[in-house]
């Protein structure tokens, strides 16, 4: 596999990664290249996890996923705003009252994700092309969730540019990519051979097994996901964000989530009437522990369904502006009679 392709296999991020982490990460990856690393070793794109930076630095790709912080969890968690815990609580209320849809025997659940994610490549002068490219997909889950899923992934498509070299950059990962559309399927949607896992169990499970007690609920959260991401809270959420975007999360685990996300501390409400593809709802989110980003999820007032979240810079960094918005996916589903 080239450099190029490599790049095109992997996910994207939205927050700055320090100089000498990437060094010792290509180090890395360039003596596993002079070694004949196999494609199977190489981490694939999650659907629902999609925190990690691509960079080139001369021929090499370089794969980073989030930066771990080593930060003890809370003991005594004062919780989210006043107005963000009502605005929670009344969510949970809405999305128990909004019936989940009714999937029959030989029918599907169809997600339709619409998303938008960050690419960042280091050229050869040591300067960052950063560019924002699109990528939506269909994720088919059947009435018996252990059975096969099917999700069409097509390609991405370049649409923000922060330079130039930037726009040259995507044209040329874009050319020298080879196609990256394709339909993957698995049963209990372990796609890539390795199950999508929400709390340690493949999705299917977790969805009939997770705690619906709020307190409960976010405590293992903290526990599955000690000393990852940028603090244990943003984590929090940002995993409450990777498991409600496939869509299908039933109604009474939707509400143990919100009302889970109410106990976060850090959490506001950022937006009132947030636009994502056309769609408004409020936003709630949670900084970054040095404020340089915001992790959002967008909730629509009437149903309490959430129907996207966003991932924002607050401080400038060398790939991105500040107040870039810098990954989206909006997520709408309906019921089906057919997959691809």
């Amino acid at each position: 596999m080239n450099e190029l392709q490599l790049l095109k296999e992997t996910r994207k991020t939205d927050q700055p990664v320090p100089t000498e982490t990437l060094d010792r990460g290509l180090a890395q990856l360039m003596s596993a290249i002079e070694k004949g690393t196999p494609r199977a070793s190489i981490p694939q794109r999650w659907l629902f996890s999609r925190r990690s930076l691509l960079t080139i630095a001369a021929t090499a790709a370089l794969i980073i996923g989030p930066v771990a912080v080593n930060i003890a969890l809370p003991e005594a968690p004062t919780g989210a705003s006043a107005e963000a815990a009502e605005f929670l609580g009344n969510a949970a209320v809405a999305t128990i009252n909004t019936a989940d849809p009714l999937v029959g025997e030989g029918q599907y659940l169809k997600t339709d994700i619409k998303a938008l994610y960050g690419n960042s490549l280091a050229l050869p002068d040591g300067e960052q092309a950063t560019w924002l490219a699109t990528q939506d997909s269909q994720l088919y889950i059947p009435a018996d969730r252990s059975e096969e899923w099917v999700w069409n992934r097509e390609e991405e498509v370049p649409v923000t540019f922060f330079s130039e070299a930037a726009r040259e950059a995507a044209e040329e990962v874009t050319a020298s990519s080879s196609p990256f559309g394709q339909v993957v399927r698995a049963a209990g949607g372990a796609f890539y051979g390795s199950g999508q896992l929400f709390l340690d169990q493949p999705l299917h499970e977790a969805m009939r097994d997770a705690p619906r007690d709020p307190q409960e609920l976010l405590s293992l959260i903290y526990t599955k996901t000690e000393g990852q991401g940028w603090s244990p809270e943003h984590h929090a959420l940002t995993t409450i964000a990777d498991f409600l975007r496939t869509g299908a999360v039933p109604a009474d685990l939707r509400s143990a989530l919100y009302h889970a996300t109410a106990l976060i501390e850090g959490v506001e409400i950022v937006e009132k009437g947030a636009t994502i593809d056309g769609r408004s709802g409020t936003a709630i989110g949670i900084q970054t522990p040095d404020g340089g980003g915001r992790q959002d999820i967008i909730i629509d007032v009437e149903t309490g369904m959430m129907i996207g979240e966003r991932s924002t810079v607050l401080k400038p960094t060398p790939q991105y502006p500040a107040g870039t918005v810098t990954s989206w996916t909006a997520i709408e589903t309906s019921v089906v009679n057919a997959a691809p």
